[in-house]
């Protein structure tokens, strides 16, 4: 381990992008990068059954853009957003038709802040189905023009309804991917081309103990990365954190252990730092980047993309940690998620092992 800490702290140019390069992002995706991304499931809480709330919310259905999804009550509906499955919540109150008649009746609409760019498409789609319908109703009924429904908009989570709240915490995702699995996809294969793998092998250390001496220097460079994206969201964007910090933390720590392995690996099956280079650029930072939820909503994909995305690491850490800055604790989802990263990261390690073996097959 000591070799390996002196060995880094000699690449500067390895070191300067371990502890450079983070900044660089997240002050270039913070403050310059914005998306416009669609499409996202509704919860529908009918209070009032009659003939005519149910015909308002038909136009739902007919949206080409909204998988409505009818819940009993609120309470089921807040679930399902808090965890995620669903971007928005349509509430039609109890008194709809009677305030219908009126001319002045309303409807809740609540979005999920979270993914802010979907919740204001989400909330011009609603809008548009909710209205048609209204309409479509009031000329059946030989009415004046004008629907007659106003529809009361919230934002859940994003209050400030900026995109810049639910990108900066994608990027730890991208950092820890960044300092995982590119960096050290060329530790083990730069001593391969060197020579210098040979040497450690007519030593008593273990396999184990090898790729742990390789793990923890980049664990420390990945720790300081994540204090300096955890300042500059707090600090320079003002994104609020409403899970508890520790599970932040723990959860971020947990996903760059499975980077770190997963570049370990790369670097030992590869053993060129050119292909290792390329294997992990494609098999980590690329598909962290565009499948994980952080550029494109993964509702939008294909079937077959979509469970391609469910195999990678980022995707299940980018929804937590965007969970646990914008809408809290989750305990079912950090537990699942964790779960899933914990088992990744005891397969890596095992499957890492294996190849380092003391061979020079």
């Amino acid at each position: 381990m000591r070799k390996e800490m002196r060995q880094m702290l000699r690449d500067r140019a390895n070191l300067a992008v371990g502890l450079l390069l983070p900044v660089m992002l997240i002050l270039l995706f913070g403050y310059g990068l914005s998306f416009d991304v669609k499409d996202a499931p509704v919860a529908v809480v009918l209070e009032d059954g009659s003939p005519a709330a149910r015909d308002v919310v038909a136009g739902l259905r007919g949206s080409p853009y909204l998988s409505p999804v009818f819940t009993p009550d609120m309470a089921e509906a807040v679930t399902l957003m808090r965890n995620g499955r669903v971007g928005a919540i349509v509430r039609v109150p109890s008194d709809f038709s009677r305030q219908l008649a009126l001319g002045q009746a309303r409807i809740q609409l609540l979005l999920n802040g979270v993914d802010s760019s979907t919740a204001s498409a989400v909330e011009g789609y609603v809008a548009g189905a909710i209205g048609a319908a209204a309409q479509h109703q009031a000329d059946r009924a030989g009415g004046p023009r004008g629907t007659g429904v106003r529809i009361e908009q919230r934002m859940w989570f994003n209050e400030a309804n900026t995109s810049t709240w639910f990108l900066v915490p994608g990027l730890l995702a991208l950092v820890m991917t960044l300092i995982g699995a590119f960096l050290t996809s060329l530790l083990i294969a730069r001593e391969w081309e060197r020579g210098t793998l040979e040497s450690l092998f007519v030593t008593p250390v273990r396999p184990a103990e090898i790729v742990l001496a390789k793990l923890v220097p980049y664990l420390v460079v990945g720790a300081i990365d994540l204090v300096m994206c955890l300042l500059a969201a707090r600090l320079l964007f003002e994104v609020p954190m409403r899970g508890s910090l520790a599970a932040i933390v723990v959860s971020s720590l947990l996903y760059l252990v499975v980077s770190l392995l997963l570049g370990l690996f790369i670097s030992a099956v590869t053993r060129s730092q050119f292909k290792a280079s390329q294997v992990a650029l494609l098999t980590s930072f690329l598909p962290a980047m565009m499948l994980s939820g952080f550029v494109f909503d993964l509702r939008n994909m294909p079937a077959v993309v979509q469970g391609i995305s469910q195999v990678l690491p980022a995707t299940h850490y980018m929804g937590l940690i965007k969970t646990l800055f914008l809408a809290g604790d989750s305990t079912r989802m950090l537990l699942r998620d964790c779960t899933i990263l914990t088992l990744y990261a005891v397969v890596l390690f095992a499957a890492t092992t294996r190849k380092m073996r003391k061979t020079l097959d």
